[in-house]
Order: structure tokens, then sequence, then C-alpha cells
């Protein structure tokens, strides 16, 4: 996270600018100035989720820990994130908010876009690791400056194995020895900065997911067809 956006995004006065519908929780477009300065950013309160059986409140925490895993590890797919308490709406997640052609995601790229596929493979790996509940075709994004970003993180992390995603293309290619090697250290530990945002029992999970994918080398196969979320875009 750069010094303009972790000062716009910690410091930053939080402006409303908006609601955004596609989502099932209250979700908004949000405008951050400080002094001259000023970005967007996409504002969930926790005042704003819709409560869920299998996941206790405070989804936004899991938005923020999303990205400090994707910082642990070096990927930098997630959008820089942080907990605001002092937001219009109380305690929730601000999140950068990343310009481009918003028509474009997961099943575009993945057709039209060959040289994006590494990284699509690699945000498989990142929602494997990370138990990715929800990744839509639409929560994979490129940036105005070509990067791939992965959003809306809100249903990860739980302590039961429950991944869904639409990223099944690369399922049993063999994961490269590079990215093995960025995510070994989670088989002992997990980072301070995420695992203070989560249950130790999710922590536990997310280190035996890591050690069995260490083993297997190979990225998740779906032999159920069932581990796909609804819509799919």
């Amino acid at each position: 996270m750069s010094g303009r956006e972790l000062t716009l995004l910690t410091e930053g006065r939080v402006e409303l600018l908006g609601r955004i519908m596609s989502g099932s929780n209250a979700t908004f477009l949000a405008e951050l100035s400080c002094g001259d300065d000023s970005a967007w950013a996409v504002y969930k309160p926790e005042a704003g989720e819709r409560p869920l059986v299998d996941f206790d409140a405070g989804l936004y925490r899991r938005e923020c820990a999303a990205f400090q895993l994707s910082e642990a590890l070096g990927w930098g797919m997630v959008p820089p994130t942080v907990v605001r308490t002092d937001a219009p709406l109380g305690v929730g997640s601000l999140q950068w908010f990343i310009e481009g052609d918003h028509q474009e995601h997961y099943f575009t790229l993945y057709a039209d876009s060959p040289e994006t596929h590494s990284e699509l493979a690699r945000m498989a790996l990142f929602d494997y690791v990370a138990n990715n509940t929800d990744r839509k075709s639409g929560h994979v994004l490129r940036g105005t400056d070509g990067r791939i970003w992965g959003i809306d993180h809100g249903l990860c992390f739980s302590a039961a194995f429950k991944l869904r995603t639409v990223i099944w293309d690369f399922a049993g290619d063999p994961i490269p020895d590079q990215l093995l090697e960025d995510i070994s250290p989670l088989a002992a530990t997990v980072p301070a900065d995420v695992a203070e945002l989560l249950h130790p029992a999710e922590v536990a999970a997310l280190q035996r997911r890591v050690q069995r994918i260490l083993q297997e080398k190979v990225l998740p196969v779906d032999r159920t067809g069932m581990r796909y979320p609804w819509p799919l875009v």
C-alpha cells in the first residue's frame, strides 16, 4: 500500500456518494479526501450486513484479512483495504476503488486475454488458501494499469471447507514452484495481521489447507460439480 493510499484510507474524510446495488449487503461508493487529495473507495459497513447462518457478523474483517493475506504473500491482488471505525455508518471496511473496464470479468478475461492466465491461476490458489465461498466472475477485475484484481472477500476463511468459485479452468494444473514457496510459511505461521482478524479455528484451518496443497502441488479439482457460486457473474 502506497503512502498516499494509506493516508487516504486511514485518515481521509469519508463522504458517501451512493449505494452500489449489485451486492446482497449494503455497499457504498465513497469519496476519501485529505487536504487537496481525494480518491474513491468502496465502503462496507457492518451495519449493512445481512445475517448469515454460516458466518458471524463482521464480514468487513474478512475483507481486510484477504488484503493482508495477499500482501503477506507478496501477490498484491487485493486492493488496499482497512477497517475504519469512524465511517458514516459505523465500523466497516474501506477498499481502494479499482478503475478499469468493469465490463470485463473472469469469463471474458479467460476467453479473450490468454496473457492473464497465470494471474488467474494464482487467484485460484489464493481462493483455495483463503477458502473463498463466493468468487463470482464479476469479482475479478482488470485495472487501467492492466493488473488483475480480486474483490469481495467477505465470505472467506471459514473453518469448514466451503470453496465456491468460477475459476476451475486450471483445476489439476501443477502449481509453480515459486507460488508453493510463497505460501509455504503459512503452513507453520499465519501472519498476525491476518490472524487477529479471524477466529483461531479459522487460522488453524488455513494452515491445514496450505499443508495439504503443499503435499498435492496441484490446483484443486471440483469432483462434485457443486462448487460454484450463484449467480456466476
